[in-house]
């Protein structure tokens, strides 16, 4: 019998799943704590013994070692730009699959309060853009010129491309590494976010291969393929469109609920409502979102504070609520077992799912226009989405998962979110496994993948 031996380097924990090649099914799955700070090699080394306890690894064949990782962090982005109207979204385009996260947006000229306060949050990459190819050149030009000495921080230009000489001679004597892209918007209303997508992914695996304790396992080295958010979003466009052995699911969202983020991948026609009349940047097949303040751990107060609304039928007071997510916050690794920690994460899962969703979703609005109304649509329909998947822990781990994903279709005013969707769990926890082994057999990730789906009555 041969194997795929497949590891995914999460912020929590180190997910390992074994393949059986011949029989084409998920033969195991094992999963240790990660510990950023001591080394990942120690949560793989602990993951692939308990592997070893249940298989004995030196009996069997393994003909192929995947790996992604989110072990570092997602990488914190800033977008700059010209208008507030696109810079903000063109940013967030450009991280789908990417590894990244945008933490700031900046429009316009930067002052130096602007850059002091760039200096303090720290990111890891600067998206600078601005200006149609052959356009306005100042914006762009003046704003290099005040980012020219920022250490340790990897400046992308996706902007005017006729400005880059210009933009090359004010930054050669800085201190800010920097690379050039292709003009995220080259004319008006057309994006090609390719180029300074893969630009910023290629960051993110740098900075994954320098994860502490990467270097140390050689079993992996070569074999970290992509950051885990891009093998999720792979697993779900391989559900969504299937092979050619195995019709897909057609339209669908993957919920994941992690400690620091909630990302929300959809697979779907973004604009299945012909009459409506498109309004700012056209949406894609393919779009992920990362919510940075709703998370269950690191980020459980924000999501608290995000929505206070969420919370308002439940049974704690104020400081009960503010006491519980502090504890989540100054505990991350923590994993409750009592009913009443277990019922609150439930309450932030919640949170999590009914803000992410309609900051992910595109809005509907009534207009006038030659003497008729008329629905002006900005962002992705996802009305007629008929899935909906889960992952992450408080799915995973949840009694009744479907009461959290169900918040989905809690809709905002004039928010285009799922209205009668059906829910499936990961219950596996192998989506980003799945993403890895579609780059080698799609055949096998899809039926191994539909068959460890659990349908959520």
């Amino acid at each position: 019998m041969s194997f795929y031996l497949l590891v995914d380097f999460g912020s929590t924990y180190t997910k390992i799943s074994l393949i059986d090649i011949d029989n084409g099914r998920l033969f195991e799955r094992v999963n240790a704590h990660t510990s950023i700070s001591v080394g990942v090699d120690k949560g793989f080394e602990e993951a692939l013994k308990k592997l070893d306890e249940k298989v004995n690894l030196d009996k069997i064949e393994i003909k192929e070692v995947l790996a992604c990782s989110s072990a570092y962090g997602g990488l914190k982005m800033i977008g700059i730009g010209i208008t507030p109207e696109y810079t903000t979204e063109a940013a967030k385009r450009a991280l789908v699959g990417a590894g990244a996260r945008l933490i700031k947006a900046y429009t316009y000229y930067l002052n130096d309060e602007d850059v002091e306060e760039i200096k303090n949050l720290n990111p890891d990459i600067i998206l600078l853009t601005g200006g149609a190819d052959g356009g306005n050149k100042d914006y762009i030009i003046k704003n290099a010129e005040k980012l020219k000495n920022l250490e340790d921080i990897s400046l992308v230009i996706a902007g005017n491309s006729s400005a880059r000489e210009e933009i090359e001679e004010v930054l050669k004597d800085g201190k800010t590494k920097y690379i050039f892209a292709e003009n995220l918007m080259p004319d008006v209303n057309r994006f090609t976010p390719e180029d300074a997508k893969e630009k910023i992914r290629k960051i993110f695996m740098e900075k994954i291969t320098h994860a502490k304790g990467m270097d140390k396992i050689d079993m992996i080295k070569d074999r970290v393929l992509m950051p885990t958010p891009t093998a999720v979003l792979k697993a779900a466009e391989l559900m969504a469109l299937g092979t050619e052995k195995y019709e897909g699911f057609g339209d669908l969202i993957v919920v994941d609920i992690g400690g620091a983020t909630t990302d929300i991948h959809s697979v779907s026609d973004p604009h299945k409502e012909e009459k409506n009349i498109l309004e700012g940047l056209r949406e894609s097949f393919l779009k992920r979102t990362v919510e940075g303040d709703m998370g269950m751990r690191y980020s459980a107060l924000s999501a608290y504070e995000n929505y206070k609304e969420g919370f308002l039928f439940c049974e704690y007071t104020e400081e009960e609520i503010i006491e519980k997510c502090k504890k989540r916050q100054e505990n991350p690794e923590i994993i409750f077992e009592d009913e009443d920690e277990l019922k609150f994460d439930t309450i932030i899962g919640e949170n999590c799912v009914r803000v992410s969703i309609n900051r992910h979703a595109g809005s509907l609005r009534t207009g006038y226009l030659d003497g008729h109304y008329v629905d002006y649509q900005d962002g992705k329909d996802l009305r007629f989405v008929k899935k909906v998947i889960g992952t992450g822990g408080v799915i995973i781990n949840n009694k009744n998962p479907k009461n959290i994903l169900e918040k989905i279709k809690f809709r905002e005013k004039n928010k285009l979110v799922p209205e009668n969707p059906s829910y499936f769990s990961d219950e596996k926890y192998i989506l980003s496994h799945i993403g890895l082994l579609s780059t080698i057999d799609r055949h096998l990730a899809f039926k191994v993948l539909s068959e460890n789906l659990k349908p959520l009555a």
